[in-house]
């Protein structure tokens, strides 16, 4: 099956070649969504003899990863796995996600780092994932134990779904409640994840009360929105 490797990536020229690195032994392509970065992010990609996208100016992690899933939809990829910039997914990881989707049991599987032995997440943090855990099972009836994780599996289906529509700003929750109201089946796999190598999340305590509840709105929005015109692969 034909896989393509997502990396949106914004300001992470310090972390994208060590990113790259872990992903030598991948087999199948890579694509950097440079999301108008000001440093050398492109230019890593170049030096690396990857296939790399730059937009023009900044359009978040929803633009980048609708880029990608665009890309894979037009080069006929089977599936996209979703592969953050900043070094904390790991390359040995990408098996386990990928298994569900080739063998045709879900179109979109979330990397669900909650379910891994050690794993430790600060306290606004976690109060945030269980309010969006219990929308969703509100909205939609399913159980999702880590929503806000950004690794993740796009089988044919969630390929072709979210290159006609994507969420943009913070797409992780919402874009479970469109994959679950156009007929997606998703799943978990439960994932190690390492530390960022270098920098900080754009999320800090002072935008995690606006980060939730721009969120919740959002979810209850999606979820009153009608389906969107697609077909199956």
């Amino acid at each position: 099956m034909k896989a393509l490797v997502i990396i949106p990536a914004y300001n992470e020229e310090t972390n994208l070649p060590f990113v790259l690195k872990d992903l030598q032994g991948f087999d199948g392509d890579i694509l950097v969504v440079n999301d108008g970065s000001k440093d050398a992010t492109e230019e890593v990609a170049r030096r690396a003899g990857v296939a790399f996208v730059s937009h023009p100016f900044n359009l978040g992690i929803g633009g980048s990863i609708q880029t990608g899933l665009k890309y894979a939809q037009r080069n006929g990829y089977d599936y996209a796995i979703q592969f953050d910039g900043d070094g904390q997914h790991r390359a040995d990881q990408i098996e386990k996600i990928v298994a569900q989707v080739e063998s045709g049991k879900a179109d979109l599987v979330i990397g669900t780092r909650t379910l891994a032995e050690g794993y430790k997440c600060g306290f606004t943090r976690k109060i945030g994932s269980l309010i969006f855990c219990l929308m969703i099972r509100i909205l939609t009836g399913k159980r999702v134990a880590d929503p806000t994780a950004g690794f993740r599996c796009y089988g044919p289906n969630a390929i072709r779904l979210f290159s006609l529509a994507y969420p943009d700003d913070y797409p992780e929750v919402e874009s479970i409640i469109t994959a679950s109201r156009n007929g997606l089946i998703i799943a978990e796999e439960s994932v190690l994840m390492r530390s960022r190598q270098s920098g900080h999340s754009s999320i800090n305590r002072r935008k995690s009360a606006y980060y939730m509840l721009k969120v919740s709105l959002a979810l209850i929005v999606d979820a009153m929105r009608e389906k969107i015109v697609w077909s199956e692969a």
